[in-house]
């Protein structure tokens, strides 16, 4: 890839879980009373028919990983499983009260945090206390995130007999200088025995997580990780860029320097040399920095056009309201969005006095659904159109005017009625999303609230 177009695009930039991006949404305008009634709409409109997803943050963690921004609580105490499931379980009570109906769930994941900080026995109560209240829809996937150091074989056999048939395992590098500096070490032994464990279990999809532009990481670093995971051929692989967001307070990023981490070039050079090894070895790449093997249902989605990306990440299917559960968990009902509050302390609280733990959040304006079905076409298929007028917004040829410089670039193709994503433009997806976004264009922030985006 030419360095001048790193130089040129390398700049701060959402990762688009969600339009509009959290830091510009609108909470002046926002309401739990209207959020109650965007999550029953969208919930009568589509339950039938294609079910709700549902998304379950479990924060606890026994040790920092100073690479993570997610949102969670280190402690050795395991005292803390109990009263927080109950916590989850109530509020699950809540918006099952709320709309009225049997939820069909379509889609189930467990995020942290360290999901298995958990006993298995714990997470079998906290899964039973959901399906006690909801059906499972045929074609469901229920998916978790698992540490390969203390995913035992019971969480695995436990979780495959509740429904579970995927799991992703943080794998991030193999390299122990590296793991060292993120304080994230696992022996690639580890990792061996968790895959294994996992496909004896029964579960379809082993995924992994592998990080390129971790401090004192090399392209031979990336070289080492990849030709050790294709000894054990996970189905999907995130193969993605470290977010350095040292500002946001809570996040850890403080066991290295930045002068620790390497420069925008030679991150590009590990992915390019990562991704290429991928491709050679059989994998498919999928939307933004994901891959999967062709057996794998990630890449049946994209055939089969269901692929969609939500704060999840990428799915294999699209549900319209997806509903996020314990603290700082996102939910989304397509027409708005809603944030639950950070600390454990107040959310079970909060929870247990029958109010729903929701500090913030966003109703989406016309223009913005329009904006987010653009975004979302780019982020998944690389490219988007405009033939009527539910497909257009004031701003469309403002938009198609700024993006005349990456047309010339080479990075994008436009015709009257619609836009491409080159293979030489895929890296800079994420620069492509940001000239549809207007709160954005509108609004420059004054201050960092994004990673670079190459």
């Amino acid at each position: 890839m030419p360095s001048k177009l790193i130089g040129k695009y390398n700049i701060p930039g959402p990762r688009y879980t969600s339009y509009p991006t959290v830091p510009y949404w609108d909470d002046k305008q926002f309401s739990l009373k209207e959020w109650k009634s965007s999550i029953a709409r969208s919930f009568n409109e589509s339950n039938a028919s294609e079910g709700i997803s549902l998304y379950i943050h479990l924060p606890f963690c026994e040790s920092l990983c100073t690479f993570c921004g997610c949102n969670k609580r280190i402690t050795k105490n395991h005292g803390v499983e109990i009263p927080y499931i109950r916590s989850v379980v109530r509020e699950w009570e809540m918006y099952c009260d709320l709309l009225g109906k049997r939820p069909v769930i379509k889609e189930l994941h467990i995020g942290g945090g360290t999901p298995t900080f958990f006993s298995a026995e714990n997470l079998s109560l906290l899964i039973n206390g959901i399906f006690s209240l909801a059906r499972k829809s045929e074609d469901a996937e229920l998916s978790f995130e698992g540490h390969p150091n203390n995913t035992t074989k019971e969480h695995l056999e436990t979780l495959a007999s509740l429904g579970f048939s995927r799991v992703s395992y943080g794998v991030q590098d193999y390299n122990t200088k590296v793991q060292h500096a993120i304080h994230r070490i696992q022996p690639f032994e580890n990792v061996k025995s968790a895959t294994d464990n996992a496909r004896k279990a029964g579960f379809s999809s082993v995924g992994h997580d592998i990080i390129f532009g971790l401090p004192f990481q090399t392209k031979e670093d990336i070289v080492h990780t990849i030709e050790r995971t294709m000894e054990l051929m996970p189905d999907r692989i995130a193969f993605y860029s470290y977010a350095h967001v040292p500002w946001i307070k809570g996040n850890g990023q403080r066991g290295f320097k930045d002068e620790d981490l390497p420069g925008a070039e030679e991150k590009r050079e590990q992915y390019e040399t990562g991704k290429q090894m991928l491709l050679e070895a059989g994998y498919v790449e999928i939307g933004m920095d994901h891959f999967a093997l062709r057996s794998d249902s990630l890449f049946r989605s994209v055939e089969n056009k269901t692929i969609h990306r939500n704060f999840m990440g990428y799915t294999s299917s699209k549900t319209q309201a997806m509903i996020g559960l314990g603290v700082s968990a996102i939910s989304d009902s397509w027409y708005g969005f809603a944030q639950n509050v950070k600390g454990v302390e107040e959310y079970e609280k909060l929870v247990y006095d029958g109010i729903f733990p929701v500090f913030r959040g966003h109703i989406l304006t016309e223009e913005d659904l329009v904006i987010r079905k653009h975004i979302l076409n780019l982020m998944c298929k690389f490219k988007t159109s405009w033939y009527t007028r539910n497909e257009f917004f004031t701003d469309l040829p403002d938009v198609l005017i700024g993006l005349r410089e990456m047309q010339k670039d080479g990075l994008i193709e436009i015709d009257s009625n619609y836009l491409v994503v080159t293979e030489k433009g895929r890296p800079f997806v994420r620069n492509i999303c940001m000239a549809f976004d207007r709160r954005l264009q509108r609004n420059k922030p004054e201050t960092k609230l994004f990673s670079m985006t190459v």
